[in-house]
């Protein structure tokens, strides 16, 4: 379903994104126990973030506190969304999941039938001092493995300090404006805006290598100004 690094644990800070340590440690949550659940649309927003493992597996990446979702105990983070209303989605990217849950309309029931994480380490312990996973994520240079979804993996350096404030800033629009998360394309558009002057350069770029998305123009202004706000150190 999805890979966490240096945890066991279905933490969705911890999950394996675009760019990995040479030292990091991957665990693969496999899929668990099947489930159903029917849910009455009380709210246009549901209080979900969804994000994908890139090879058709959306899943529940965090519930907002007080929402809709949050309020349905059924449905938990790290759940895998493999059913709408019986219409399988389970080779939908993540932002076509979310689409189709926002467009459920409004005082009516919608059925999503999930998939949870096995659970099958719930009663490991922490190890010893003596044997404690690495803290840092790269200790040799600044080489990280860099993952993509179409092409193979290659050891690139890592993203100067500048970088990831600015992947870091351009995944969280991409929670504001699509309710997604997704570090792998946050960091491609990070990548797309490197040497570009303007913000017509910077949509000509993302047109070329994202136009799939067909970003709104605002959002694009936005990340736009994010990687500038990072490039003049206006980011924490």
């Amino acid at each position: 379903m999805f890979c966490t690094l240096n945890t066991h644990k279905a933490d969705m800070d911890k999950l394996l994104g675009a760019q990995i340590g040479l030292e990091d440690f991957i665990f693969a949550h496999i899929k668990g126990q099947r489930k159903e659940v029917e849910i009455l649309k009380t709210n246009d927003v549901l209080g979900l973030t969804i994000t994908d493992n890139g090879t058709g597996c959306a899943f529940i990446k965090r519930i907002k506190e007080g929402s809709l979702m949050d309020q349905t105990k059924m449905v938990c983070v790290g759940d895998h969304i493999e059913t709408i209303n019986g219409k399988n989605v389970s080779d939908r990217r993540h932002y076509e999941v979310a689409k189709m849950l926002k467009d459920l309309e409004k005082g009516q029931m919608f059925k999503l039938e999930l998939i949870e994480p096995m659970k099958a380490f719930e009663k490991l312990e922490p190890r010893s001092k003596g044997g404690t996973l690495p803290e840092a994520k790269i200790s040799r240079g600044r080489e990280t493995l860099r993952l993509r979804t179409k092409g193979p993996a290659t050891v690139e350096e890592m993203p100067t300090e500048v970088e990831e404030k600015a992947i870091k800033k351009v995944d969280e629009l991409l929670e504001t404006y699509m309710g997604i998360r997704d570090l792998e394309l946050a960091a491609t558009m990070v990548e797309a805006g490197r040497d570009k002057k303007n913000p017509d350069e910077f949509a000509v770029a993302l047109d070329e290598t994202l136009g799939d998305f067909a970003f709104p123009d605002e959002f694009v202004f936005d990340v736009w100004g994010a990687i500038g706000d990072a490039k003049q150190g206006r980011l924490e």
